[in-house]
């Protein structure tokens, strides 16, 4: 209780509240592109970033697809030391963000890139289905704890005397 009482007293809890969900939506991203990119890409070889082209092309963008996922890791987790140096980290709040940022890039992943660019699939000649079934689903559960944390940080550290209509999430 602690803990909340200093934040919620504090003149920047809008920003703290803030800066949490979008530390927690970009370390979502790049630890899903990450896990993305070593499971598929390099140890089972399902498939590469872009596979509409040769090998040596799909290799160069897994490359990229890698560089970018650690570099919003890396960044998210530089948000996250200054929150934790301003006192303002709120790790329920900041894991609502983390599912919220995985579960909506493995959505955005599974319908953007796989079947509107078709830029890849999850796995070549098998029946996609179950895979597709498997992705939407977990990126959905996701989603949606992400969204129920972030529900419930929303009642647990919003600042007293402040109004629906003027909080900022």
């Amino acid at each position: 209780m602690e803990q909340k009482n200093k934040i919620t007293n504090h003149k920047n809890f809008p920003s703290y509240t803030s800066r949490n969900l979008w530390s927690g939506i970009l370390f979502g991203i790049g630890l899903v592109a990450f896990i993305d990119e070593t499971i598929f890409h390099q140890l089972l070889h399902w498939h590469h970033f872009y596979d509409r082209s040769t090998t040596a092309i799909g290799l160069v963008s897994d490359g990229f697809f890698h560089a970018f996922s650690w570099f919003a890791t890396v960044g998210s987790l530089f948000m996250v030391a200054d929150l934790r140096r301003r006192s303002g980290w709120l790790l329920p709040r900041w894991l609502g963000g983390v599912l919220l940022g995985a579960g909506g890039f493995q959505l955005y992943d599974g319908t953007i890139q796989h079947k509107l660019m078709r830029l890849h699939q999850i796995r070549y000649q098998v029946n996609i289905l179950p895979y597709d079934m498997v992705w939407y689903t977990t990126s959905v559960l996701m989603i949606i704890l992400g969204i129920v944390l972030l529900v419930r940080t929303n009642k647990r550290y919003k600042p007293s005397g402040v109004s629906k209509e003027n909080a900022h999430t």
